[in-house]
């Protein structure tokens, strides 16, 4: 599942169709706006959408000015009050306020930025947009550029206006993603869990009676070799690795792959007994005790978890701990 909303390539598809494109982007909110800050909208030159700025209470609105903008080839600034009863028909108990940068592309948002910004996107490479709504600049800047408040936006997945400033930052992260090594009882509750807090689940197996689809409906399961099945799964800055079957034959080639790749949490299931046997053969192996102190192992949050569900629990808890915080 591929949970990129796909605004930003809609409107380069519109553009170079030479039906003319607008993103109208939300870049403030106060109060119970009904879409977070970054939210998008695409409108092409003939009056076509995709995605929200609002959940439907305000996008007439924001479609006749972007229409106007492009013809008039501006970004527009544009500032809405949500009431109360518009904000309950799309869920919300009470209204707010938001504010929406509309962008037509070409002459505002540059093609080749927005061709950059998808090629970005299409290899899960972290990126942030920067619009200086003062001076008209925009750029971009990736995530091996970024400051450290640059990067604390990454972490959060968090667009909005740089403190003091009339500088937008809309970030733009690639979908999070669970890769679990061991299609066990525990991993049956770990990913129908990962799903609702935002992650594309892999399960890789090799043992085709513990990997399938009977075991995992509708999943994505790999039934190859963990080292080589996790690399063909990829992993990357938004990629964490959880291994549940503590066989090491299973589990340390997938380990000694994540160990050297980007992926922002590993946790490896097993008793502190068992984890310190890991370790000793991990330093066997090369591995210096920093690249080994990136495991989280025993797994999960110390929460006194009792049975598969608890445990899975504590490990999703404990991949948004270091995902937000850090390890």
């Amino acid at each position: 599942m591929d949970r990129f909303d796909g605004i930003p390539e809609q409107a380069l598809a519109w553009h170079k169709a030479g039906k003319g494109a607008v993103v109208a982007t939300v870049v403030e909110t106060w109060g119970s706006a009904p879409r977070r800050v970054g939210s998008q909208l695409a409108i092409s030159g003939d009056g076509v959408i995709e995605g929200s700025v609002s959940g439907g209470c305000v996008e007439g609105a924001v479609i006749v000015e972007a229409l106007e903008a492009l013809s008039d080839g501006d970004a527009r600034e544009l500032e809405f009050g949500v009431s109360d009863d518009d904000a309950f028909a799309v869920g919300l108990a009470c209204g707010g306020t938001i504010r929406v940068l509309v962008e037509p592309v070409g002459k505002v948002l540059p093609e080749g930025l927005l061709e950059e910004l998808c090629a970005a996107r299409a290899e899960r490479r972290p990126v942030a947009y920067m619009a200086d709504l003062a001076s008209g600049a925009r750029a971009l800047i990736g995530q091996g550029e970024a400051t450290e408040a640059l990067n604390q936006r990454f972490r959060m997945d968090r667009s909005g206006f740089d403190e003091g400033s009339r500088i937008f930052i809309g970030v733009h992260n690639p979908p999070l993603r669970l890769v679990v090594v061991g299609a066990v009882h525990i991993a049956q509750a770990l990913v129908p869990m990962a799903r609702i807090a935002g992650y594309d689940p892999i399960i890789i197996d090799p043992r085709e009676t513990f990997g399938s689809e009977a075991r995992f409906p509708g999943e994505k399961i790999l039934n190859d070799w963990p080292d080589e099945a996790v690399e063909a799964a990829g992993l990357d800055s938004r990629t964490a690795l959880v291994l549940l079957t503590h066989d090491p034959k299973l589990d340390d080639p997938a380990l000694e792959k994540a160990l050297r790749s980007e992926v922002f949490y590993i946790g490896a299931l097993g008793s502190t007994r068992t984890h310190g046997k890991r370790e000793t053969r991990l330093e066997a192996a090369g591995f210096t005790a920093e690249e080994i102190g990136r495991i989280h192992g025993p797994v999960g949050l110390d929460i006194g978890a009792a049975g598969p569900a608890e445990i899975a629990v504590s490990i999703i808890a404990e991949m948004t701990r270091v995902l937000r915080k850090g390890a």
